[in-house]
């Protein structure tokens, strides 16, 4: 059975910023079709962040929650545990969460925390491509 790693939030986890989750049901189908073993990740929380939080985004290339304090070190940290878990589980690919500083794969926050949105990839997202991992957009399902 092929492994994918999976932002948590998109599997129902209560893990985002806001407490709340990202469930996707066209990624629960799609992981039930093609018969995937889910390695559920939260960068944010595997950095040691609380859940709620303080919305951050990428201000400058570096994680910035909205009150002006750097997150970037526990950002940086959860994206190294992901990493590890990556390749010790041997997955196929990655499916991240759009737009997240952690995991958006296509697009980011522009760091104003106004809504803007562009290109750019999350820490996690980065990181994973950089070792060679294929990462999709949950949005590209």
């Amino acid at each position: 059975m092929k492994k994918i790693l999976v932002s948590a939030c998109l599997m129902g986890q209560n893990c985002k910023y806001n407490g709340g989750n990202n469930f996707s049901s066209k990624l629960d189908l799609y992981i039930k079709e093609h018969d995937y073993e889910v390695i559920p990740v939260c960068p944010e929380v595997l950095g040691g962040l609380p859940t709620p939080r303080v919305p951050a985004e990428i201000v400058n290339g570096i994680v910035t929650n909205k009150n002006g304090i750097s997150v970037h070190t526990e950002f940086c940290q959860g994206a190294k545990k992901a990493l590890e878990i990556a390749e010790s589980h041997q997955i196929s690919c990655a499916i991240l969460q759009s737009r997240s500083p952690s995991c958006g794969v296509h697009e980011i926050y522009d760091g104003s925390f106004s809504g803007k949105k562009i290109p750019g990839k999350g820490i996690l997202a980065q990181l994973l491509e950089t070792n060679g991992f294929k990462i999709l957009d949950v949005e590209d399902l």
